[in-house]
């Protein structure tokens, strides 16, 4: 059923990020968190919606990355003789590492966990309003229920998820044996 936006995903990435080859990374990453989230047992009731919510944070994510790495435009002078390209290629980012790729799955896998441990209404709250993009009023809405109680859900969810990452956060800072 995911499959048939495949391509208009794709062109979607394609323009936010200007490169075809970085887009296909992206929609492939966004297809597997999406079906992920479906493996774990979750309902998504709009796939589509999850799928471009998902890219486009990866996207920023991406942006961010590329900031903080400093390969913006003005980053490094090119004196002429292709000193900047070769120097560009010296390293990989760390983020291709087979650890830190490793340590990045395992902490996607932690947090999946995570959110289908948590009970149903809380689960489908948070999922709306986090996944889907949906305010509190319109999650109270669809739920019949109060924003109060959409607000309380969405709380519960966000502490889980934050003992989570804090969790996956000691375990990464602690020394290898």
């Amino acid at each position: 059923m995911l499959t048939h936006y495949y391509r208009e995903l794709l062109n979607f990435l394609s323009r936010a990020v200007n490169d075809r080859h970085a887009a296909a990374d992206l929609a492939q990453e966004s297809y597997v968190r999406v079906l992920a989230l479906q493996q774990s047992g979750e309902q998504v009731i709009e796939p589509r919606a999850l799928l471009y919510r998902t890219a486009r944070n990866l996207v920023i994510d991406r942006h961010r990355r590329s900031a903080v790495r400093g390969q913006g435009s003005d980053t490094m002078e090119d004196d002429g003789d292709g000193a900047a390209d070769i120097f560009a290629t010296l390293a990989a980012p760390a983020a291709s590492e087979p650890e830190t790729a490793a340590m990045s799955a395992q902490a996607v896998e932690a947090m999946l966990a995570v959110i289908a441990e948590l009970p149903l209404r809380c689960r489908e709250a948070f999922i709306l309003h986090k996944f889907d993009g949906l305010s509190q009023a319109e999650v109270a809405r669809r739920m019949g229920i109060s924003v109060t109680m959409v607000e309380r859900h969405i709380k519960l969810a966000m502490q889980a998820c934050r003992r989570c990452q804090d969790a996956q956060d000691g375990a990464s800072s602690s020394p290898r044996p």
